[in-house]
């Protein structure tokens, strides 16, 4: 349901040639402030705090036209807008939508779109233009008065690399914190990117509805307090290679960022505000600004766990047979995913002929058709991995072939690139994906930038420096720190496919890297807690089977665990040190809590539930799990009548919880 109203807005006065206008949230705290003078700037205000200083905005085409500079305003308009999003397989279920926006309509076929919520601030280019464009940039700036801290995650082992070699990357890094001026002028910044402002506020950057376009970077280029955004321009030439040659390496790029005809809106971009950071853990923006489902009948998605065989290194005991990409594997990771209500099962990697890039060529020792009716039989679905240039190369006929089949998705892989071709990919895959009823995990992908509304079997992303990274990883990374710093800010975009549920736990001094039998940092009840804190719809169980068979009491518990929900309700939480979240399904909430390495109480504020009596089952850090992980104690607490509830946790701890009615 929606509704617009059209409002009168502030237009402050206008001197000499310059207009100044204005545009308010629904609540008011928020103010946009655009400028047309010679060019065009915008600034946000967030009560009396400044959020961004005046900053320009520009679109350079390559004919020498640009956009936003000496522009002649022909129409304003603004309008208010409140709206019921349905979002089924979300964090909630539906959206509240409230905005105001004001549209601005400039000569020579292009317009910019401002909108005002109560958690920030977006802003886009549109344009009329009838004939083909080359866009050769568009200017995106950050500029801020006071040099505020940076939470940031560069493009990995970028230090020697070129601008343009560094636009091959997977979107996976931990967060350097540092002053905007002392971030690097040579290293790209990947988004979502956070701003520390005063009065313990936040902004969040990042991007929205990005569709035939290249993603945003940000970059440093004077050291000083401003952040500008590059692209990475359109691929000339391409050469198959990279991992297991399922890649395409760009060779050559154009001069240009896009290619585009026809009357389009460009992508957002997004600043979402929070008065404290746990705001930032219920932020809607990126999946208010997505273009609606183009998916009518979303009945056949179905969310869910996976039991996933690639992290464990099919790593399984006490059978009968060579545990490995085969046929009997499989079956067992069937049948234990039947026994624990597991929804999925995932052939990953090795499935296909290596490195024929053909996903038509299946490797002897296993039989996709019997798998798929060995699972149909127990209830239990088949998802199959894909090389991205595989997929892309074949992909009618391979999304055909395997929904005739029984299939029920495609985890698709390492494309590890965002120019405005691989953009194009991730809508092709989804949109053919949906012909044929498959569900998409993209793994090895930038953000999500609002594409799972668009197309709803889209149903996870990764870009995100997941669980995996531990298989290899030295003793120097830190995933503790940052599993209480990606919520802010990377999940604020959408899902991560973050892989966790680890059985093998280890504290900071024992954990090292083993690849066939991998540990996590932290203790057991935090990998609990990430299936609470962590958004994931298709949620992934990566230990081993017989790990699992051993833990039945904390695999009980993630089995049960929705991956999808109906409310979600951000607790007690600090960016970087500490994140406690509520969540709820049908007449059921979960609670779930994460530590950095300080020991600490976490006080939770229940009175969500409103009035009765209600208990908790609660997974807590066992009283020596400072030095063995993987103790833990499992009891059933009553809710105190005021609904304060405090649970304490070990460095690198967490908890986890079930809430009923008593």
């Amino acid at each position: 349901m929606k509704t617009k109203i059209i409002l009168c807005f502030c237009l402050l006065p206008a001197w000499l040639h310059a207009q100044t206008l204005t545009l308010q949230s629904p609540d008011k705290k928020i103010m946009v402030i655009i400028r047309i003078d010679d060019n065009i700037t915008y600034s946000v205000l967030h009560e009396e705090t400044e959020v961004v200083a005046p900053s320009p905005v520009s679109m350079s085409l390559l004919n020498s036209r640009i956009w936003g500079v000496h522009p002649k305003l022909k129409k304003k308009s603004v309008q208010g807008v409140r709206e019921t999003i349905p979002a089924p397989f979300y964090k909630k279920s539906e959206i509240d939508n409230m905005y105001n926006e004001l549209t601005l309509t400039f000569a020579d076929n292009y317009g910019m779109v401002f909108r005002a919520y109560n958690q920030g601030v977006a802003y886009r280019f549109t344009t009329t233009e009838k004939n083909e464009i080359k866009i050769a940039n568009e200017q995106v700036t950050l500029n801020f008065t006071q040099d505020h801290t940076a939470i940031a995650a560069y493009v990995a082992n970028s230090e020697n690399k070129t601008i343009g070699q560094q636009f091959f990357n997977s979107f996976e890094n931990t967060y350097a914190h540092a002053p905007v001026s002392k971030l690097s002028n040579t290293r790209l910044i990947f988004l979502p990117v956070a701003v520390a402002l005063e009065d313990g506020k936040k902004l969040c950057f990042t991007e929205a509805d990005l569709e035939n376009y290249p993603g945003l970077y940000l970059l440093n280029r004077q050291n000083d307090r401003s952040l500008q955004g590059i692209f990475a321009p359109v691929p000339k030439h391409t050469t198959q290679g990279g991992h297991n040659m399922l890649q395409q390496l760009v060779d050559d790029r154009e001069e240009y960022i896009a290619r585009s005809t026809g009357a389009r809106n460009f992508p957002w971009r997004v600043l979402a505000v929070s008065s404290s950071d746990k705001e930032l853990l219920n932020n809607d923006l990126v999946y208010s600004l997505a273009s609606p489902a183009r998916i009518s009948d979303v009945s056949w998605i179905e969310p869910g766990k996976v039991a996933w065989d690639w992290w464990n290194d099919w790593n399984i005991d006490g059978v009968d047979f060579r545990a490995g990409i085969n046929n009997e594997t499989y079956r067992y990771y069937i049948d234990f995913a039947a026994r624990q209500g597991i929804r999925y099962v995932i052939l990953d990697e090795g499935w296909a002929v290596n490195k024929q890039a053909d996903l038509m060529q299946v490797i002897p020792s296993i039989d996709i058709p019997g798998l798929v009716e060995y699972g149909r039989q127990k209830n239990v679905g088949i998802i199959l991995w894909a090389g991205y240039w595989a997929m892309d190369r074949d992909m009618d006929n391979v999304c055909r072939h395997y929904a005739s089949m029984g299939v029920k998705g495609f985890k698709v892989d390492f494309m590890d690139r965002d120019d405005q071709y691989m953009v194009n990919f991730y809508y092709r895959c989804a949109a053919t994906a949906a012909k044929y009823r498959l569900l998409v995990d993209f793994h090895g992908a930038y953000k999500p930038t609002g594409l799972q509304c668009t197309y709803p079997n889209v149903i996870n992303f990764e870009g995100v420096f997941g669980l995996e990274q531990l298989k290899w990883s030295g003793t120097n990374v830190d995933m503790v720190t940052y599993d209480v710093t990606m919520p802010f800010i990377r999940m604020l975009a959408g899902p991560v496919d973050y892989t966790q549920g680890a059985m093998r736990n280890a504290i900071r001094r024992n954990y090292r890297p083993v690849n066939s039998e991998p540990m996590s940092q932290g203790t057991r009840c935090r990998q609990l807690a990430e299936y609470v804190v962590f958004e994931s719809p298709l949620n992934m169980l990566c230990d081993s089977p017989a790990n699992y068979d051993r833990e039945q009491e904390c695999t009980r518990f993630i089995a049960q665990v929705p991956s999808v929900w109906d409310e979600t309700v951000p607790l007690d939480s600090k960016m970087a040190e500490y994140v406690s979240i509520a969540r709820r399904k049908g007449e059921v909430w979960y609670i779930g809590g994460l530590t950095d390495w300080s020991e600490r109480n976490i006080t939770m504020d229940l009175g969500f539930l409103g009035a009765g009596d209600y208990q908790v089952e609660l997974f807590r850090d066992g009283v020596n799990a400072d030095r063995a992980a993987r103790d833990y104690k499992r009891e059933f607490t009553d809710i105190p009548p005021d609904k304060k509830l405090t649970v304490h946790l070990t460095s690198g701890g967490g908890f986890a919880g079930k809430i009923t009615k008593k």
